[in-house]
Formats: structure tokens, sequence, C-alpha cells
């Protein structure tokens, strides 16, 4: 499946927002590919994005973060714009 992920890690505590955030960002690039700041694209198996879940679960807050997914069966029912800096050579591979 085509997966697009999306999170943001909570500053209110700092030092350990930053921990945090930097520990997400590890783990989502094992997976997939980072688009922008806190914005990652790919193809997963369901078994893979189980375990991409499962890790995220061990670093994020359930009261201060939040991670977004979104999934579809195929890459191709989906047109990407770029709207500012144009940036599709990072992700050519994938549309």
């Amino acid at each position: 499946m085509y997966v697009i992920l999306i999170y943001d890690i909570s500053m209110i505590e700092l030092r350990q927002g930053a921990k945090v955030s930097r520990n997400v960002f590890k783990i989502c690039k094992k997976y997939l590919t980072h688009i922008q700041k806190s914005v990652f694209e790919g193809e997963l198996t369901p078994a893979k994005l189980q375990k991409l879940r499962n890790e995220l679960a061990q670093y994020l807050r359930e009261d201060l973060d939040s991670v977004v997914i979104f999934k579809s069966k195929q890459k191709k029912g989906l047109d990407k714009e770029f709207w500012a800096a144009d940036e599709s050579e990072k992700t050519s591979n994938f549309f």
C-alpha cells in the first residue's frame, strides 16, 4: 500500500520533545522517503506498517504528539502538486 505519514511532536517540554522528534524522524526514515520536515511517503506492506507503528509507539506521547497516516491501495490515484519550491525530484520515484 502507498502511505503518506505526517507527524506533529509537541515542544511544550522542549528537551523531551526534541528527543521524541529525533527518534520519530529516524524511525520514519527507515521505512519511508522524507519529503518535508515532518512528512514521509512510500510503499509499505501491512506488516511493515505495523512494525513502523510499534516502533513509533515506544516514543510518542499519547497526550502530546500525533501521527496521521493516509493510505491508498494504489499510488496512481494520487496527484502531487508543489505550490512553492518544486521538490518533485525528491519523490520522482513514487509518482
